[in-house]
């Protein structure tokens, strides 16, 4: 996944030795990697964007979950979240077969979006079909989809302590050994240093954040976004700098928040609300941030948490 992760876990009776729970959970990053990384030419992800339009392929049932999953958010938002939008993230720069940041040509951005769009991807039986030339980006979802998987395989063999982190996407559960719930925190969307700017104690709960200040260009004093709105196949451009999503499934956390990012600082916590979304927005406003959550953050995470 090009990016780091990290199992911390409370020993004890009938918890298996370090080297086993090591194995496994390498063993489920590689397997997830086969399948799903769009930067590996053999994995099964590849192999599906390279086949052309009208052609099905028979995939294992974890990559037809990360999928179902996907399209559930698609249906749900309205098209606000999208698997398919790869010929487009390669246009713009942020994809694995990018050749350069730049903005492109409209009609370059025409032609990209003739190949994306979630209502031409399907799922028949064990197959995905697609109807153009479509090429399918899961990255939204695989993170979040890890460490469910990982902690999944931690319980079978004893763990009920836990933090599971990959490339950033975490869940934790029980307590540490000093009987201390664990902590992580949620950073300020800064370019120029880490900030911790809310501190929440997990309990069963995954977290995701997605903002704007880590992957992105600068064309013309304008900041282009590696997050890309499906209804224009252009970066956002609206002022919401992050959005953190709290749920009890990481990967479900994972496509919230990019979905919310998309959605933006007045439609995105607009969508939370209704749909009862645990969620945490900081908004661009001047030299500064502003922030809101919803009404189920807060009652996740009571005054006491903050910072």
């Amino acid at each position: 996944m090009g990016s780091t992760y990290s199992v911390k876990y409370v020993t004890g009776e009938g918890v298996a030795e370090r080297a086993r729970l090591k194995a496994e959970t390498e063993a489920i990053l590689a397997e997830v990697d086969r399948q799903m990384s769009t930067y590996r030419a053999d994995s099964i992800i590849s192999v599906f964007n390279q086949a052309p339009a009208g052609s099905c392929l028979a995939v294992p049932v974890e990559m037809l979950e990360v999928v179902r999953a996907g399209q559930v958010l698609a249906q749900e938002s309205q098209g606000a979240f999208d698997l398919t939008l790869e010929p487009l993230l390669n246009l713009w720069g942020f994809g694995p077969q990018a050749r350069v940041e730049r903005v492109p040509t409209a009609e370059q951005l025409a032609q990209a979006r003739e190949r994306s769009g979630h209502r031409h991807l399907r799922i028949e039986g064990q197959q995905l079909c697609k109807d153009v030339d479509l090429q399918l980006d899961l990255n939204s979802l695989a993170a979040g989809y890890t460490v469910d998987r990982i902690i999944g395989r931690l319980v079978e063999l004893g763990v009920d302590s836990y933090l599971v982190d990959v490339t950033g996407e975490i869940k934790a559960a029980g307590k540490k050994p000093d009987g201390q719930p664990w902590r992580i925190a949620i950073e300020a969307p800064r370019d120029d240093q880490r900030v911790a700017q809310r501190v929440l104690q997990l309990d069963g709960y995954g977290v995701s954040t997605s903002g704007d200040y880590r992957n992105y260009f600068e064309e013309n004093g304008v900041r282009y976004s590696h997050t890309l709105d499906p209804q224009t196949g252009a970066p956002i451009t609206h002022k919401l700098a992050a959005v953190t999503v709290v749920d009890p499934s990481t990967l479900r956390a994972d496509g919230l928040s990019t979905l919310l990012m998309v959605l933006g600082p007045i439609k995105g916590p607009e969508y939370a609300e209704q749909a009862g979304i645990a969620a945490f927005f900081v908004t661009r406003e001047g030299e500064g941030f502003v922030t809101r959550s919803t009404a189920v953050f807060e009652q996740l995470f009571a005054a006491g948490d903050k910072q």
